[in-house]
């Protein structure tokens, strides 16, 4: 999500309408939204679409100035996406609220049209001040593609947030954001991916470097220095060259290497994944003809 794309909630909607059991995972910005005004159109969405909505909450940096918003620094981002999340909660299931933040308020607030259930608040960040808030307020936090040691650290330490922070809801959830490179053998796979990326260097000059500013996607970068295959077929070669967030790292091989990685990821405590490659309408379809029905 961000400032100069598609408006993610009308999309949201549009696909909703044409689908049955889809379920659009929206990315929106506090600050974009305020929270009365979210919850009711999530709430809008949510009973529209038979209570298929989920949520992912974006707190990085954007062009925030165009649409009004203020930038902030990164402690004052997450204590905005803090109060964000808690109003929200409470204006999908009390009635009458009030509301006294720093960032927001809201006095004897009710929303006409709930969720069906609240939808799943996803949240991301690598940060220490986003995993306070993943820890406390989030309801599924999601990793980059890293390799298995440094997912397992990372649920370890949000683990020891929960437990440090308290927590009102439910245990915190873990999902995967990775691009897939499936092909029909592993060394077709490997020749496409190594392919792209000779592309990508190319192009390396076109690099947009707003967006590895951020502690994850660093983290992600930083990869390449351990090697250009980690595990055994995390590829990290693609984050030399600007392939950003899911795309800075690739899992390459057949539907069958592909799954077994997917499932040592299971093994951490990862319950969401979410996966894709380019162009996204062939690829979508190549995931779930070959590489869905293994992991069922």
């Amino acid at each position: 999500t961000g400032w100069g794309r598609p408006d993610t909630f009308t999309v949201a909607a549009a696909l909703a309408a044409r689908t049955t059991s889809f379920r659009p995972l929206v990315a929106i910005r506090p600050g974009y939204w305020r929270p009365a005004h979210f919850a009711s159109a999530a709430g809008t969405l949510d009973q529209l679409s038979g209570g298929r909505l989920l949520v992912n909450i974006v707190s990085g940096q954007d062009n925030l100035r165009a649409y009004g918003d203020s930038e902030g620094d990164q402690a004052q981002r997450y204590a905005r996406t803090k109060e964000f999340l808690q109003l929200t909660r409470r204006l999908w299931t009390e009635e009458n609220v009030t509301f006294a933040g720093e960032y927001f308020q809201v006095t004897d607030s009710t929303v006409a049209t709930r969720p069906v259930v609240p939808p799943k608040l996803y949240f991301g960040g690598a940060s220490e001040a986003a995993q306070r808030v993943a820890a406390t307020d989030a309801d599924v936090q999601l990793f980059w593609g890293e390799p298995l040691d440094g997912i397992a650290a990372r649920i370890s330490r949000l683990k020891q947030l929960q437990d440090e922070l308290g927590r009102e809801h439910k245990p915190l959830e873990f999902g995967l954001r990775i691009t897939t490179l499936v092909r029909d053998t592993t060394e077709e796979a490997w020749t496409d991916a190594e392919a792209k990326v000779a592309t990508m260097a190319e192009n390396a000059g076109d690099r947009d470097h707003r967006w590895f500013k951020a502690v994850g996607q660093q983290r992600l970068i930083d990869l390449a220095a351990r090697g250009d295959v980690l595990d055994d077929n995390l590829y990290t070669a693609p984050g030399k060259y600007g392939g950003g967030g899911a795309g800075t790292t690739w899992l390459v091989g057949s539907a069958e290497d592909v799954a077994k990685s997917l499932k040592k990821y299971q093994d951490l405590g990862i319950t969401h994944f979410i996966l894709s490659d380019t162009p996204y309408r062939e690829e979508t379809i190549r995931i779930g003809d070959q590489l869905l029905p293994l992991l069922r």
